[in-house]
C-alpha cells in the first residue's frame, strides 16, 4: 500500500522521537492553521513540503535545527525578522528553530499568509 504525504509526515514526526519531532509537528499545525486549504507533499526523498498554488515552504530536521524554508522567501516581508538563515540567496529565505527557543506563531502565521497569496497572485498572471 503506497502512503500519502500526510502518512509519511506523520512517520517521520514519529520516528524523530525528539524535540525536534515535537516541533515539526507544531510548525505544521502553525502551517496548516494560518493555510487551511494548504497541501502537504513528500519531496526530495523525505522533505515535508507544503503547497498553495506553489511551494509555500519546507520542513526540515538536522541534528540541531529544524529548518522552514520559504521557496520565494526574498520576496516577502519579514518586518518581525523571523527569516535568520539562507539570507544569501535571490530567491529563498529559511527560518532556523533551536531547542527550546520560543516560535512566534502570530508572526509566523503572517508570513506564511504572504507566501501563500504571493504564490496565488503569481498562478492568476496571464500567460
Amino acid at each position: 500500500m503506497t502512503k500519502n504525504p500526510s502518512q509519511l509526515i506523520d512517520e517521520r514526526i514519529a520516528e524523530l522521537g525528539d524535540w525536534r519531532g515535537e516541533l515539526l509537528a507544531h510548525l505544521r499545525g502553525i502551517v496548516k492553521e494560518a493555510i487551511p486549504t494548504v497541501t502537504e507533499e513528500w519531496k526530495w526523498r523525505g522533505v515535508p513540503t507544503w503547497y498553495s498554488d506553489g511551494i509555500v515552504c519546507t520542513g526540515e530536521t538536522y541534528k540541531s535545527v529544524v529548518k522552514m524554508t520559504f521557496a520565494k522567501g526574498a520576496s516577502l516581508p519579514d518586518p518581525s525578522r523571523l527569516f535568520n538563515s539562507s539570507l544569501e540567496g535571490n530567491t529563498r529565505r529559511a527560518i532556523d528553530f533551536h531547542d527550546g527557543e520560543p516560535v512566534d506563531e502570530e508572526a509566523l502565521k503572517a508570513l506564511l499568509r504572504d507566501a501563500a497569496a504571493l504564490n496565488g497572485s503569481n498562478a492568476r498572471r496571464p500567460a
